[in-house]
């Protein structure tokens, strides 16, 4: 079995991790180990490794060299680098630079949405699609722009009848 990381040589450390019902196998030599810090605990983070670069690397970069604190808790790049985890909910705005672009390639986007019934987002979207189309409307008025405003007082009518009722447009 080859190394996942420089793929050259024999794997010696194998690394597996398992969240829910995935199981994810990391196989290194014993070169690309000591390199990653996996002979060291306190230093080393299978998150990053999972990510390639390093999450670390990339607040490091963003910082500009420059040693990020979190005002809250405390928290640094150090101790992300070492848990993989963030300290309180400020963390997220000191280290935001760094953190969207790594959130980009671990997940859909950078903004969570939670779960919900798919009927319910449905409403919600178009609940928030209508309130938009309404600044739209009062803009193209103001504006005089009556061809346009048209078509959105149209589009308005198509959502309202989508949705039943104005009373299922309040959250």
């Amino acid at each position: 079995m080859q190394c996942s990381i420089c793929k050259e040589k024999p794997a010696t450390v194998h690394l597996t991790q398992i969240v829910g019902d995935k199981m994810q196998k990391l196989d290194l030599c014993e070169e690309c180990a000591k390199a990653k810090g996996v002979n060291d605990p306190a230093g080393f983070a299978l998150a990053d490794l999972m990510l390639g670069l390093g999450a670390s690397q990339e607040i490091e970069q963003a910082a500009g060299g420059v040693e990020i604190k979190c005002p809250r808790c405390g928290f640094t790049q150090a101790d992300f680098k070492k848990s993989g985890r963030l300290g309180c909910p400020d963390c997220y705005k000191t280290f935001a630079e760094g953190l969207s672009g790594l959130l980009k390639t671990m997940h859909k986007g950078t903004r969570h949405v939670g779960k919900a019934p798919e009927a319910l987002r449905a409403t919600r979207d178009n609940a928030d699609r209508l309130k938009l189309l309404q600044k739209k409307l009062a803009k193209a008025i103001e504006s005089e722009n009556f061809e346009e405003a048209a078509q959105l007082r149209d589009e308005i009518k198509q959502i309202i009848e989508r949705l039943g009722s104005p009373r299922n447009l309040t959250r």
